[in-house]
């Protein structure tokens, strides 16, 4: 989730909660029944926040795996430029010992 969703999410989520709690605490009901509409509406609300925790957790492990993912990717890039350097370079020695040779022969 986007952080605006996030909060946006969690401001509706703090006002149902305080909604309902209001409404639940001004509704004409018993005690025992006062309790169990809150046990029940407690276990609504943990199921949700359960819910919302475990997507949390797979968008963490989704984006780890896609920062992985990445690293890897530059690991690979860098090591095709280290290879393609080290060419570079015995292909660059090995041109300037045959020049040198070239130029050693014709002195002599």
């Amino acid at each position: 989730m986007r952080t605006d969703d996030s909060t946006n999410w969690s401001a509706f989520m703090a006002g149902a909660c305080i909604g309902a709690g209001i409404a639940l605490l001004l509704a004409p009901q018993s005690g025992t029944e006062l309790r169990s509409t809150l046990r029940d509406y407690a276990g609504r609300a943990k199921d949700e926040f359960d819910d919302a925790a475990e997507q949390g957790r797979a968008a963490w492990d989704q984006a780890v795996e896609r920062s992985q993912e990445y690293v890897e990717g530059g690991k690979q890039t860098l090591r095709k430029a280290g290879q393609a350097a080290r060419e570079f370079v015995d292909d660059t020695v090995q041109s300037a010992q045959h020049t040198m040779e070239e130029t050693t022969s014709r002195r002599s």
